[in-house]
């Protein structure tokens, strides 16, 4: 098969095709040779597509707090930013992968980086909640096709045995986001009422979009994948997702015993995904694997996924939030996550280093391992712990996270290859869900587990602060009982962060101990057949 792209220059080459050259994944683009200067910039072009997927809404997540003041919102509200981004990406890929088929990658993530540049822009022209909300979302539709993207770019650099690495690569180059973002000065992203941060959004969109008009990828087959009954399930599913997360996002804020509506958008968010379930059960060419992703062996791989997602929030969560409550701004975590960006990059190499359809098993387990190992040294903290006390443990779950995610996502494409590529939107969303979701699970859990556990040991403390004490009489006629009320809560917080250590620690042991088992009784099994 041949394609015919114009001239012989870097952008539009004369592609001439092989066997070999067969997309590697449904939807995904031919990979022929190419001579060095094209791979070198696949490469590069791969990694910013990689790095961008993540990036804007890891600005809003560092930043929040001050995002919220800045757009006049209550800290409820502005916790749902995070989750409407990922409500929008767990659930993007539902339709994703069919739309590359039939409309092909170019015109499918243009029209999403266009989406999400138009959003940015509106930011701009009509300032608010609502417009926050609409650009969140069409982060989250960009997001998902970027790291498509990226794999698809990093496919065109590696020979034909070793392309499942640029899988291990483009998922792992994700993880970046978040301490990348992290490492942006504060003053540029406050500019004009945190408009800044937008532009940086925008801008990196737009050097995205660029890029890839610049140095297109080869072409991809296209055929009429799309069904009406695609719209409908994806229609039931969205909603309940979205219901799902926001209850999630304000759930430790309002207080789940306290707020009646979160339970009222759980139990709406039932029936939508029975209703598509049913639908999907009774489809010829149905868009989930129902079956297959509730047979016995998928549902391990994915409880071993979210199992490990909820102890990677101790960084995102357990770390940032001891840290900044003993006073520390971001400006002051930069080095911290420079740490953890190395430890990632070193994560993604040593995946791929050892990538091997075998040791897959025995990467997770190992990955579970070093995060435990990492919330364990975390479990010690003081009130006068700094960044520095910090640098190891949270480079260990750093390192942890890429050397997890990315052999765990190759796992289930090695099992979705067995079956057909009719299982790829099925493995996609489950991944995606326990990976967007569970992240957004595991914050509100330890913050929930937090709160509760600053409470008890406020309690507790108080119990020993007895007016009769003389150290306690002097220190009440020193600062008074305002101070010394707030210095209860602050040693009753760290204590409180330390048994959220303790529980990840937990979680991630268990984990491994978990895989460990089961591939002991694999091996059992083996021997006596």
């Amino acid at each position: 098969m041949a394609a015919t792209l114009g001239g012989m220059n870097l952008a539009e080459p004369v592609y001439q095709f092989r066997p070999e050259d067969r997309p590697f994944l449904p939807g995904g683009p031919f990979a022929p040779p190419h001579p060095p200067l094209r791979r070198l910039g696949y490469g590069v072009l791969g990694v910013l597509a990689g790095v961008a997927a993540t990036f804007g809404n890891a600005l809003v997540n560092v930043d929040v707090a001050n995002l919220g003041g800045a757009l006049g919102l209550y800290v409820a509200q502005a916790s749902l930013l995070p989750a409407v981004y990922i409500a929008i990406f767990a659930s993007t890929n539902l339709v994703l992968v069919k739309a590359r088929i039939q409309f092909g990658i170019p015109r499918t993530v243009h029209a999403l980086l266009g989406v999400y540049i138009a959003a940015g822009f509106a930011q701009f022209v009509f300032p608010g909640f609502a417009s926050a909300v609409a650009m969140r979302a069409a982060n989250g539709m960009a997001a998902a096709a970027l790291i498509a993207l990226s794999i698809f770019y990093l496919l065109q650099v590696f020979p034909p045995k070793a392309r499942p690495a640029a899988i291990l690569i483009g998922v792992g180059l994700a993880q970046l986001g978040t301490p990348l973002a992290r490492l942006v000065p504060v003053e540029m992203l406050a500019l004009g009422s945190w408009q800044g941060l937008h532009l940086i959004e925008i801008g990196v969109a737009a050097a995205v979009l660029a890029a890839t008009l610049a140095l297109p990828l080869p072409p991809s087959e296209r055929s009429p994948v799309l069904e009406p009954l695609d719209f409908v399930s994806v229609a039931l599913i969205v909603p309940a997702i979205m219901l799902v997360c926001l209850v999630l996002g304000e759930g430790r804020h309002l207080w789940w015993l306290d707020t009646p509506w979160l339970g009222w958008a759980l139990a709406a968010a039932v029936p939508l995904l029975a209703a598509a379930v049913l639908i999907e059960l009774h489809r010829a060419r149905p868009l989930l694997q129902i079956e297959w992703i509730t047979s016995l062996d998928f549902l391990r791989f994915v409880a071993v996924a979210l199992l490990v997602r909820l102890a990677l929030a101790e960084q995102t969560y357990g770390s940032v939030g001891l840290l900044t409550s003993g006073g520390l701004i971001n400006d002051q975590l930069r080095t911290l996550f420079a740490i953890v960006a190395v430890a990632m990059v070193l994560g993604i190499v040593a995946a791929v280093v050892t990538l091997s359809p075998e040791r897959v098993p025995y990467q997770v387990m190992i990955a579970a391992l070093i995060i435990a190992w990492g919330a364990w040294l975390d479990s010690g903290a003081t009130n006068i712990t700094r960044p520095e006390q910090l640098y190891l443990s949270q480079a260990l779950i750093g390192f942890g996270t890429t050397l997890f995610i990315g052999p765990a996502l190759g796992f289930g494409f090695l099992r979705v290859l067995s079956r057909g590529p009719d299982s790829v939107v099925s493995m996609l969303v489950l991944f995606s869900v326990t990976q967007n979701v569970g992240g957004l699970a595991g914050s509100a859990l330890l913050g929930s587990y937090q709160i509760a556990s600053t409470h008890a040991h406020a309690a507790a403390l108080s119990e020993h602060l007895l007016g009769t004490d003389p150290q306690v009489a002097a220190r009440l006629q020193a600062q008074g009982p305002a101070a010394l009320a707030q210095a209860l809560n602050r040693e009753a917080s760290v204590l409180a962060f330390n048994d959220v250590f303790t529980l990840v620690a937990a979680l991630a042991a268990a984990t491994a101990l978990f895989i460990a088992c089961v591939l002991a009784i694999n091996a059992l099994r083996r021997t006596l057949q």
